[in-house]
């Protein structure tokens, strides 16, 4: 028999993990962080958290080894550890919608009703390469320079309804954001069917589009 005080140990390391993720606010970090590398100060603006807030859970993650750091002269940059952290942050999601009613409410609540229309991964990357549809991406600029869908024009959705007429008529437009909890891609559809455009959204977006092992490039945009 094994070492019951060994044993207890083991569980309570793989505690810290557990920990580390139990704060609403830290897992929004790592859905930030889940789009490319970015400073403290860049997490702190997005996430609206002060600085020292941001820098305590940020701290937090680091110790449970789910984030790495490197530093740009007086610049601290933060990035998730591995692909395996973004899998599991993921995943944790999957099971909250499927196991916890609460998370599932919650969700609704935030992405409002069910009323843009989706397309899979597979059925976006088939329009990519065949070059039927225009693919917008509405995360911030900076999310699509350090990831993005090949041939996704940046359109960030803060700038969507001034850029309209950049959008070229007779074409299905879709647009894709974070993940299969950002709001912003059924927020630009609902904009785009508004004004009367042709509009579907990714099922999902950039994190799933990742560990699916779909392409990505890299880059700011044109």
């Amino acid at each position: 028999m094994g070492d019951p005080a060994r044993k207890a140990e083991l569980f309570n390391a793989i505690a810290v993990t557990g920990k580390a993720l139990s704060s609403g606010k830290r897992l929004e970090l790592l859905d930030l962080l889940a789009q490319g590398e970015r400073s403290v100060d860049a997490l702190a603006r997005t996430a609206g958290l002060g600085v020292t807030t941001t820098s305590a859970h940020l701290q937090t993650l680091r110790q449970a080894g789910l984030v790495d750091t490197r530093r740009d002269g007086t610049r601290i940059y933060y990035r998730l550890a591995g692909q395996d952290v973004a899998a599991l942050y993921a995943l944790l999601q999957q099971v909250a919608r499927h196991h916890q009613a609460a998370a599932g409410q919650a969700r609704t609540a935030y992405l409002g009703p069910d009323d843009t229309d989706q397309l899979t991964r597979q059925e976006l990357l088939d329009r990519v390469r065949a070059g039927t549809a225009t693919v917008i991406d509405v995360r911030p600029a900076a999310e699509y320079a350090a990831g993005h869908i090949p041939g996704a024009v940046s359109l960030p959705l803060d700038e969507l309804q001034a850029r309209l007429a950049e959008l070229p008529d007779g074409t299905e437009i879709v647009a894709y954001c974070r993940g299969a909890n950002c709001v912003l891609a059924h927020d630009a559809v609902r904009l785009l069917a508004a004004r009367g455009r042709a509009a579907r959204r990714l099922t999902d977006g950039m994190l799933e589009w990742r560990l699916d092992g779909f392409p990505v490039a890299a880059g700011t945009p044109a």
